[in-house]
Order: structure tokens, then sequence, then C-alpha cells
């Protein structure tokens, strides 16, 4: 992440070293307040939105709406994406209903009054009847919205890409060069709203106090997770422990199990990884403020994070694969999209749980515990940015 504030961990021991509240109750409800984190987070990051292969022919299209901002992306005929706002220079009109299908010409044709943008988002045609106007087509052109692909996922940045592209990451992407991320194809898709403000899903991606309690498959898969934490150093006492290679206290899967399934059991079609990444089984890649993959040896999990409003989120989950294992009928991909499916339908019990009970009067913010150092950490990311 982001330079920050100090950090209250200390050497070795990745926990809190001190008391740390968490942020003010009001921001995770506040019709204001969301408005200022659109303003200064949503509108300033790189935000995730779709793989390229969900627009793969020219003219197709998708849209998008991001906080109050509504936008388009389109394929033009010399196979390059464009993103644009999807609004008409005339007097603002919706361009593009539908959340995705293909244009019938080479042209974008605002529904309105048919002026029409080609598909760079050029001014092409006023229908003016014969009348004289006085637009200036070339300075007319729809409203650009900067646009990066990072190995066949597309992100846009509506702040004019102030900040880096790479910053946005959590790690250095070259870690995941044994994933051929740009190869896989979507092979389940879940799209699903919760009743929660978008902080309080990523708090909960940021710790695994709850996991024993919350998300029982899961830690009985990944036995360091039985014990409330993510990491070996997450234990005050981890040095007692440093010699022992049990994946209860060294992390990775269970003895046995390979991939996040229902019964451990990988799919086949496994990526080239290295005896390392083989045995944790699991890896994490996050890129604030809306998208994380988790890599596992036979699939990949990509999930976007989008505000619909001050409680609500829009979760959309994708499970990639090689087309290899999607073209094999003897194959169920089924296996590893249920259970992970399960994981996230229990984590969205407990945010939308969140949510509601956070209101109280009194509760003007709650405490982090030792083990919460990420959640300290997502929230001074969202700090900084907001007194920036």
């Amino acid at each position: 992440m982001s330079a920050m504030s100090p950090d209250p961990t200390a050497g070795a021991f990745n926990g809190l070293m001190r008391l740390e509240r968490t942020l003010p109750s009001r921001w995770y409800f506040d019709v204001d307040h969301h408005a200022t984190e659109l303003s200064k987070i949503w509108y300033r990051h790189w935000v995730y939105l779709c793989r390229t292969d969900s627009i793969s022919e020219a003219r197709a299209f998708r849209t998008f709406t991001v906080g109050t901002q509504r936008l388009l992306i389109v394929r033009d005929e010399n196979g390059v994406l464009n993103a644009f706002h999807n609004t008409c220079r005339h007097r603002g009109s919706l361009l593009c209903n539908e959340p995705a299908g293909k244009l019938s010409g080479a042209g974008i044709t605002c529904p309105y009054h048919a002026w029409t943008y080609r598909l760079n988002g050029d001014l092409a045609v006023i229908p003016s009847q014969g009348r004289e106007h006085h637009v200036d087509k070339r300075t007319t052109g729809l409203y650009r919205v900067e646009l990066r692909v990072w190995r066949g996922f597309v992100y846009v940045n509506l702040g004019g890409a102030e900040s880096g592209f790479a910053d946005n990451f959590n790690a250095n992407t070259e870690q995941f060069a044994h994933w051929p991320l740009e190869h896989l194809v979507v092979g389940r898709r879940l799209t699903k709203q919760l009743a929660c403000n978008w902080k309080v899903f990523w708090e909960n991606y940021n710790e695994c106090l709850h996991c024993p309690g919350v998300h029982p498959a899961l830690a009985s898969l990944v036995p360091i997770y039985k014990r409330g934490i993510m990491e070996p150093r997450d234990d005050p006492d981890w040095q007692l422990h440093q010699d022992e290679q049990s994946p209860v206290f060294q992390g990775g899967l269970r003895d046995g199990a390979k991939t996040w399934s229902v019964d451990g059991r990988s799919l086949g079609n496994e990526f080239p990884l290295d005896d390392d990444e083989r045995r944790i089984g699991y890896h994490y890649m996050t890129s604030l403020p809306s998208h994380y993959l988790v890599l596992h040896v036979d699939h990949v999990r990509s999930t976007r994070i989008l505000p619909l409003g001050p409680e609500s989120t829009e979760l959309e989950i994708e499970w990639l694969f090689p087309q290899a294992t999607l073209s094999d009928p003897a194959i169920d991909i089924s296996r590893v999209c249920d259970f992970s499916a399960e994981v996230m339908s229990e984590d969205g019990a407990v945010c939308e749980a969140v949510q509601a009970g956070i209101h109280a009067t009194p509760h003007q913010s709650g405490v982090l515990m030792p083990e919460e150092y990420d959640v300290f950490r997502f929230q001074q990311w969202v700090r900084d940015r907001l007194e920036g």
C-alpha cells in the first residue's frame, strides 16, 4: 500500500502493539461522507471493471456505474479499447442504456437527438437538417476516461491517472508470472449486492480473526486460519514454532490438499508453479479500492467491488480457468466454484450484520485487536486519501 502514518507494529511480530480505534461509524452510512469518498478515492484511483474478452469483438461495448459516474467501454474497428463517460456532449443524455451489446455500425449514436460519435470518441455527425450550428466538432468529442489493460483485466481512472497504475497494486505484479492470467477464461460469474458499505467488505477481507467461527470449511482447508490468523508471524510466539513444518504454524493448505475446493483436490491442468507456490496453495493480489485476486494451482478467482451507495456494495466474482479445463466434460468446476461461493456468502452475511449494528447511537467507533493489523493499514489508507 501507499505511504501512510506510522504503523503500530513492531519487529518481527505482525500484530498491533497498541490500542487502535476504527474509523468513525458515520463514515459507513453518512451520505455526505460517502460523496467525499467517491470524489477522493473512487474517482482518483484505478478501478477494475471487466475482462478484455468480455468486449472481444469490434463495436462491442459494455456500460458500468462507479458511484454516480456512468461509463462506456467500446472496442473500435482496430481492436483498441476506449473508455468514455456515457454522456452525449449535446445535452447530457446517456448514449448506451444496455449493460452490454454490439453497435450496429462504426459509430455511437445518441438515442435522444442522434448526435453520432466515432468509436475513438470524435464527434462525427450533428443532424442539423440544413440549419447552421455553432458547434466545433474538433472540441466536442466524448469525455475520455483513462484506460489500462493489465494481463486481461481492464482498469479505468476517472481522475486523469493522477496515480501511477503500478501504485494501485499491493505487490510486485511480476510475482504472478507463473499464472497465465491473460489467457484464462471465465468459467462462472456471480454478481451479488451486499447491504453494507464498501469499506466493511474490505475490512473483513483484511483479517482472519473471524475465520474459525464464520468459515469452518475454509479453516479446515487452511489450518492456520483456524487459529484466527493469516501468517506465521501474526502469532507473538511464532519463534517457538519456526522449525515446525505443519501448515498449522507455517500457513498453506492442509496435508494432501492442492487447491481451494470442496475436497481439496485439484481440477487438473495446473499452472507451471514453483514448489513454494504449490505448497502455499493460495496467493493474494489486491488493487484498492476495487479488485482482488486469489490465485491457486488450477484456477484464479477475481472479485470486483463497486459502491452502489453509502450502505450498498456490488460484488462481481469470476472464476477463471484454462480453456482446457472448461473444454473437458469430465471436469466439474463446481467443486472449486461452490467452495469459494460459500465462503463469500458467509463473508457477505457478517458484513451485513456489521452494517446493521454500526448504526447504534453510542457506537461512535470500534477498536481493533492485535490480529487486525491489516484492517488498521486499510483504514489508514482511507484516512490518508481523505486527508490528501
